[in-house]
């Protein structure tokens, strides 16, 4: 299991800690932490929702998100993940394109588990069908771990690390993660 410390985007925010974690499990599953120090209870959480629907604009709340990336290709996957237990997966051609709002869903990748835990969020996500697709192994991908955190102080970043001059998820720089 790999491990990465998330950095708010805006550095002076310290208020709160956020580890994410990545785990290759099975041939195609995908296990993923995010543990979250918040002491003074500043995140504000979305409230649980029944079984784990498919939901646009998550990103507007509390989110966590993955990036998929395939070295030497432009597409890629976006997955948000909501405390809620609501999720959805996009897909884009290249950066930010095509330009929807929402984005086109992706139904080449499933959620097999997602629930908000004692410590912040676990995520098991099944890549069969988006491996099988494009022909990929566990060598051609690259991951970014990402979250939108709304607080009592605002809504702060976090990202791998954050190389735009704004807080920009979807820079392919910032997904530091290779198997």
């Amino acid at each position: 299991m790999a491990s990465y410390e998330l950095s708010a985007f805006d550095r002076r925010f310290q208020a709160i800690s956020l580890v994410g974690a990545i785990e290759q499990q099975s041939p195609f599953n995908l296990n993923i932490g995010y543990w979250l120090r918040d002491p003074n209870q500043y995140v504000q959480w979305p409230d649980l929702v029944s079984a784990h629907p498919r939901q646009d604009f998550l990103w507007q709340n509390t989110c966590f998100e993955v990036f998929i990336g395939v070295h030497g290709e432009d597409f890629y996957r976006e997955i948000n993940l909501s405390p809620s237990q609501a999720w959805q997966a996009y897909q884009f051609e290249e950066y930010r394109y095509p330009e929807d709002m929402p984005p086109q869903a992706a139904y080449d990748i499933e959620l097999n588990q997602l629930k908000r835990t004692h410590y912040g969020l676990n995520v098991c996500l099944d890549l069969g069908e988006f491996m099988a697709k494009h022909k990929l192994k566990w060598s051609d991908l690259f991951i970014g771990l990402t979250a939108v955190l709304n607080t009592s102080e605002g809504e702060h970043y976090y990202a791998m690390q954050h190389s735009s001059p704004q807080a920009d998820f979807h820079n392919k720089r910032d997904w530091l993660h290779q198997f």
